[in-house]
């Protein structure tokens, strides 16, 4: 089973992803969630950027583009796509199909074993998300299932092509995060841009708003993604983003007396138990691959 340190660590980025709403609903300006996902992932890619000082070189100047576009401004895209056109927690059941495209895509581009324990795993995860945010009166829109679908394929590809490639061993983590925020963050910049005007003026709180997004939800939390990833199986990766749903509901009870449903405690639950199984039928002879171990690239070919 992987070490419990690995998980909760990994653990933390969905945690941190979940408590998004509540720092943009308080803190941040209203009706500007582009403009908070550019500035949540450009600025902290240009400081890593800067403090690293090394750019991709060879074939990892089109894999950090095509990393940053799934893990970051694709998936950003998407996901406020089908927030804006899929009423309640329906966008977060529509995109709880990742772990079951991970699982496919993993056994075509890394050789993982299907087994039944994972299936099994995918459909609990798909069940606690809907007694986690799903309501009465549920309404389907299709541009906003489509997005949904799209982003969990982003964000499945991503996932899968960031533990098939590692990264250089050369380059450190934060430089590695740094390259993909930035490149998602100038995806999103034209599209934010054109999309939503910019806010008159900016109070202390928005500030410290877009700060914590920037720093904590991008810098931080993409670093601990990132490094789970390499660690980690990737179908149990997968799985810990469902923790983002969790924490933002918990957040939301804590926070903003918003009062839980009856289904919601087994939902938190069953979550748990999808990680669980995931984790238990990883064979042991099998050590996931560290960032670490990815063997120095031949001269000429970064």
């Amino acid at each position: 089973m992987p070490n419990i340190e690995r998980v909760a660590s990994t653990a933390l980025a969905p945690a941190v992803w979940g408590s998004t709403y509540l720092v943009t609903t308080e803190f941040l300006p209203p009706d500007r969630p582009l403009l908070a996902a550019t500035v949540r992932a450009l600025p902290a890619g240009l400081v890593l950027l800067a403090l690293g000082r090394v750019l991709p070189q060879g074939v990892w100047w089109w894999r950090a583009i095509v990393l940053g576009v799934l893990n970051i401004g694709a998936f950003f895209y998407l996901l406020f796509v089908a927030a804006y056109h899929l009423p309640g927690g329906m966008a977060a059941l529509v995109m709880s199909v990742q772990p079951v495209i991970v699982l496919l895509l993993g056994a075509v581009l890394l050789g993982e074993r299907i087994r039944t324990a994972h299936v099994v795993s995918c459909v609990l995860g798909m069940v606690g998300v809907a007694f986690l945010v799903l309501g009465p009166g549920v309404r389907l829109d299709g541009v906003g299932v489509v997005a949904g679908v799209l982003g969990a394929v982003s964000m499945a590809v991503g996932i899968v092509l960031t533990k098939r490639w590692g990264r250089p061993s050369d380059v450190t983590l934060l430089t590695f995060t740094g390259w993909q925020l930035t490149v998602g963050g100038l995806v999103l910049l034209p599209i934010a841009l054109l999309g939503e005007a910019l806010p008159d003026r900016l109070t202390w709180a928005n500030i410290g708003g877009f700060l914590y997004l920037s720093v904590i939800g991008a810098m931080v939390a993409y670093a601990l993604w990132f490094r789970g990833i390499s660690r980690l199986p990737a179908l149990v990766v997968s799985l810990l983003s469902l923790a983002s749903p969790l924490c933002a509901v918990v957040l939301g009870y804590v926070f903003l007396g918003q009062s839980l449903a009856p289904l919601q405690v087994p939902g938190a639950a069953v979550l748990v138990a999808a990680v669980v199984l995931a984790q238990s039928r990883v064979p042991r002879r099998r050590r996931p691959v560290e960032i670490e171990d990815v063997a120095e690239p031949a001269p000429g070919s970064r």
